[in-house]
């Protein structure tokens, strides 16, 4: 193979194999704009190579999904009163560990654009994030400017950030995961779809102008190792977020204009996804002319227009005689829009620069991505247990320590920089079980929640996966919310390395079942693979992040402690002791012992048992707050609805001192903490009984600022609190 070739096929992440394909498919060879075309497309970003088997998995639906999974730019379920709730979680993880600050802002802005797609207002963002060893000079850069990336952006767009999830782990050093929420709400019959429509119809493009920052950003970064010699600032994106707040206002006004077709964003290979997608979903053919495409840099070649990310874009389809009013809306919002192609009958793609024909290629074997299938296989390890230390003389201060290392103590530093109050209708902030927003149009509340569990997932993707899963979903119910759809983004390493795949494939696997045990379809979703450096692979990390409905409008519930004189139950459980094996592969494990050894049992029927138990006591009006058990186990979710209510708690149930240690930080599965009104007790307890869900009376709120453990363990929450807000404000550079 010629040296040129070879390049360029390393720049596209193509295989010779693949370049032979494309010879066969279009009968010839391609030239290089052609190419590109191709591998763009044909990448694991925009083709999903290894996951697309996996991903047919995720059949199951139900009554209230309104979008088939993957058809769109992202799902769609019912919420009631003829709207629709759009959402979607989608990685930037390559583009933040090479520049983190633009990576991490255009990963928000790109979700953003998904949702506006569909013809829905942006209601809500998320993340969730992954960094590596705070120790370390480039990781600690990383996470200073994802946050800032994150932060500036969003707070431009208007949009309120209802905050997430952040942990940390070594596997993640350089090498950060940047996952990115939206949430939108449309009216039912105003869904917008991406397509092209009917031929004759204009193609217009709409927002900033196209550069060359970007490029090879879907084909390089996200479908090879990150690797020194490979990697550019050039292939990442360059973001403006007040662009951005003014095209989401011009294209929802658009959408609702006589002769609007489609809408489709400019994300991952730009105009080449954009229009080829477009095209496709409609069995319809595009041309093309680059020379009206405004840039940003003159010089720019026919390959680098339709391979640039440029953000701020947006492909309108229109039908003939309607673009000059569209045209003039955006005008109005001060974007520029114009006529870049239109719609023919044969289905190709046809590319004019210059007023020569520079491609022009059918558009079938541009979406018929080869696909790959590996033989999964099991990774062999040894594990070693390690011997707990059960004998503390300084338990007070090895509880400090623990509570406020970088995984479990207060995420209110970073999310104090992100706005999460605009539009004024965030009513569940930034730390609790899950997020609340408002419906304004009736009143009810979307939950919102996204979980993820490297931990697990890397002793076990399977049962990893199922427990994250059940605990995103437990937090829904845990605040009262029932699960209605869930969207994920899987986080892998190599998947042409079988035991990757095999981590893919259980993990795959699981979703699947526990969505459908929960009856919260997957309806949209991302994969991200190659997340390796030469150091190595990510843990395997699938994300969920679920959303429910709350319709109990009138009794809002939340994590923390809120009455000083409350009684407190752990429903879930019936022993507060606990043996060594509950602090296998727990938080607790992994800080003080560096090592994973183990993982919890999942029982899915008493998970479930526990939800509607929960949501029960909440319709009721049993309950006052509610916190789900799970990372860091037991004592640590009191210690954060002592800490998020200005509360104190005190045990009342006496804990066996041999077992202090597991009992406090052994972590089990299917826990939720409620508090209630003493005088609600007798009826909780009647309910209770009522149900086949364990429970057991651990203790009572009060307003000192001490949590008692046992008679000689006491910890002082004002200290503690000083610690917990205080850690994750000390990364800096």
């Amino acid at each position: 193979m010629k040296k040129d070739l070879e390049k360029k096929l390393y720049d596209l992440a193509l295989k010779k194999s693949e370049y032979d394909m494309i010879i066969q498919k279009i009968g010839r060879e391609p030239n290089d704009l052609e190419l590109g075309l191709f591998g763009s497309l044909w990448s694991e970003h925009c083709g999903y190579q290894h996951s697309k088997p996996l991903l047919k998995k995720f059949k199951f639906t139900n009554e209230n999904i309104l979008v088939d999974a993957g058809s769109q730019n992202a799902g769609a379920v019912d919420i009631g009163n003829g709207l629709a709730a759009v959402f979607k979680i989608e990685s930037h993880n390559h583009p933040s560990a090479v520049e983190p600050v633009q990576g991490a802002a255009t990963g928000v802005g790109g979700i953003v654009r998904d949702i506006l797609a569909m013809g829905a207002r942006p209601v809500a963002l998320m993340n969730s994030l992954r960094f590596g060893d705070m120790s370390l000079k480039n990781d600690i850069h990383i996470f200073n400017g994802v946050i800032s990336g994150i932060s500036e952006y969003g707070n431009c767009i208007g949009i309120p950030n209802v905050g997430g999830e952040i942990v940390f782990d070594e596997s993640y050093n350089n090498n950060p995961l940047v996952n990115a929420f939206c949430l939108g709400i449309v009216k039912q019959n105003e869904i917008v779809e991406a397509k092209v429509g009917e031929v004759g119809n204009v193609l217009i493009l709409a927002g900033s102008r196209t550069g060359k920052d970007g490029i090879h950003g879907a084909s390089g970064l996200a479908s090879q190792t990150l690797e020194e010699e490979s990697t550019s600032k050039s292939t990442v994106q360059v973001g403006d977020p007040f662009i951005e707040k003014l095209l989401i206002e011009a294209c929802l006004e658009v959408v609702n204009e006589k002769g609007f077709v489609g809408l489709q964003d400019l994300g991952a290979a730009g105009l080449t996804s954009s229009t080829v997608e477009a095209a496709d979903r409609s069995g319809k053919g595009i041309i093309l002319n680059l020379d009206s495409v405004k840039l940003r840099d003159n010089t720019m070649s026919p390959y680098e227009i339709m391979l640039s990310e440029s953000q701020e874009r947006m492909l309108i389809v229109c039908k003939p005689g309607s673009q000059e009013s569209i045209i003039k809306i955006f005008e109005k919002w001060d974007i520029e829009a114009y006529k870049i192609g239109e719609v023919i009958s044969e289905p190709n793609i046809n590319i004019y620069y210059k007023n020569e024909l520079v491609a022009n290629i059918p558009i079938s074997p541009l979406v018929d991505c080869p696909t790959y299938t590996l033989k999964p296989q099991k990774a062999q390890s040894k594990i070693n247990k390690p011997k707990f230390n059960m004998d503390f003389q300084n338990l007070t201060e090895h509880i400090y320590d623990f509570v406020t290392s970088n995984n479990l103590s207060s995420r209110n530093t970073v999310f104090q920089r992100y706005d999460h109050q605009v539009q004024n209708n965030t009513v569940i902030t930034p730390g609790h079980s899950s997020a609340g927003i408002r419906i304004k149009e009736t009143g009810d509340i979307l939950l919102l929640s996204t979980d993820g569990n490297s931990r697990y997932c890397s002793f076990d993707p399977y049962l990893g996966t199922l427990i994250t899963v059940a605990e995103s979903c437990r937090n829904i119910s845990t605040l009262g919310g029932t699960p209605l759809a869930i969207t994920n983004c899987l986080n892998f390493g190599n998947p042409e390395n079988p035991e990757i795949y095999y981590q893919l494939d259980k993990a795959t696997t699981a979703l699947s079942e526990a969505s459908e045990f929960f009856n919260a379809p997957v309806i949209s979703g991302n994969v991200s693979l190659y997340n390796e450096t030469n150091t190595g692979s990510i843990k395997p990390t699938p994300i969920i992040s679920t959303l429910g409905i709350n319709k109990n409008k009138n009794k809002i519930i939340k994590s923390n402690f809120t009455n000083g004189n409350d009684l407190v139950y752990l429903l879930g459980s019936k022993d507060l002791n606990l043996d060594e094996e509950t602090l296998l592969g727990s938080e607790y494990e992994n800080h003080f012992y560096n090592s994973i050894s183990g993982i919890p049992s999942l029982d899915l029927n008493k998970e479930k048992e526990l939800h509607q138990l929960n949501i029960n006591l909440i319709k009721q009006n049993l309950i006052n707050s509610a916190n789900d058990c799970s990372d860091g186990g037991l004592l640590v979710s009191l210690i954060e609805q002592c800490l998020l209510g200005d509360k104190g708690f005190r045990f009342t149930y006496e804990i066996d001192k041999s077992c202090l240690i597991p009992s406090l930080f052994g972590e089990v599965n299917s826990r939720i903490i409620v508090s209630i009104d003493k005088s609600n007790e007798n009826s909780l307890i009647t309910e209770l009984k009522s149900s086949n869900v364990p429970y057991l009376k651990i203790g009572e709120v009060n307003n000192n600022p001490e949590l008692y453990i046992n008679d000689n363990l006491v910890l002082d929450l004002l200290l503690l609190k000083q610690k917990w807000l205080k850690k994750l404000g000390q990364i800096s550079n």
